[in-house]
């Protein structure tokens, strides 16, 4: 999906969904479910290939299939969202084929039917969804208004994965007396989950840790940190350890607003997000971040932060 159009500039606040359809079937109704997927971890789309079946595994992994050399797992969103598929939409499927924490996994959906640009502040977080068409509300990640009143959910596909097991985060603890560190980090990310694990990680560096939900949370934070510290914030605040993908506004777009105040841009920055591509991890060095980490490698994380950190105190 790389290179479809033009590119995005670092700070706009936007970002590119792919935008595909799951049908249900009430009674003699169909209906269609709008959802979205970031493009930065969509690696292709392609129709529905010949799998092998897994046995022992729940209904909604179809198999897997050989793509180029790589075996890829293949789960049917319909059936892990509990929604009951016409039959005729079985051979129109596609399966987008995606990359996110460095692995590949297929979804299978009814439609693709669009690349959106869409502005991250449009993008409302989804806590108020407590259930759609039998998903969870905590594995929708984002919601938009598009045309003619419609809805697109963001699905939290590194959620599914995690579910299924296919992606565990490297936990461990950093090697004594190698990290130790004081001052306080500031942690932005909208999943609860990854703010436990980078939380838990920072704090055995020896770091307190303010934690934000999105960036726009995140400046006000620093201004609150400001009006306390003022000149010295710099020498109180080590850290900004920031995802990418986040409503409201994106860490790219509080990256740039970071580095372009005068009063917070000496403070570093080190991203942390799921989103593995390479176009990716160029965009965060333009936005002014130190390093680029993809979630969630613990020795890894303990590494570059202690360095990010040493060489601003020098």
């Amino acid at each position: 999906m790389k290179g479809h159009g033009d590119v995005l500039k670092v700070g706009t606040n936007e970002m590119e969904l792919v935008d595909f359809r799951i049908f249900k079937r009430e009674g003699d109704e169909i209906y269609e479910g709008i959802y979205g997927v970031n493009v930065s971890k969509v690696r292709e789309i392609i129709r529905f290939p010949k799998l092998t079946e897994l046995p022992g595994t729940p209904d909604f992994i179809e198999g897997i299939f050989d793509l180029r050399g790589v075996v890829i797992p293949v789960v049917n969103l319909a059936k892990w969202m509990g929604i009951k598929e016409p039959e005729e939409m079985a051979s129109e499927s596609r399966v987008i084929i995606t990359e996110f924490n460095n692995i590949l996994i297929g979804f299978v959906v009814h439609e693709a039917k669009r690349i959106r640009r869409i502005n991250w502040k449009d993008i409302e977080p989804a806590s108020f969804i407590s259930s759609q068409g039998g998903l969870d509300g905590s594995k929708i990640t984002g919601v938009t208004r598009i045309e003619d009143d419609g809805v697109l959910l963001i699905l939290d596909l590194e959620g599914v994965v995690q579910e299924l097991g296919l992606y565990q985060p490297s936990r461990g603890t950093p090697e004594e007396g190698k990290y130790h560190f004081s001052g306080q980090v500031l942690l932005l990310d909208d999943s609860a989950t990854a703010r436990r694990i980078i939380k838990e990680a920072l704090e055995q560096m020896g770091f307190d840790v303010i934690e934000a939900t999105n960036g726009q949370q995140g400046l006000k934070i620093l201004n609150d940190l400001y009006n306390v510290y003022g000149s010295e914030i710099g020498t109180k605040l080590r850290l900004i350890a920031s995802d990418i993908e986040m409503p409201l506004m994106d860490g790219f777009h509080f990256a740039a607003n970071v580095k372009s105040d005068d009063r917070f841009k000496m403070i570093p920055i080190v991203f942390n997000s799921s989103i593995s591509d390479h176009f990716s991890e160029i965009r965060g060095k333009e936005a002014g971040g130190e390093a680029y980490l993809v979630k969630f490698d613990s020795n890894l994380f303990y590494d570059e932060v202690a360095r990010v950190v040493r060489a601003h105190i020098q």
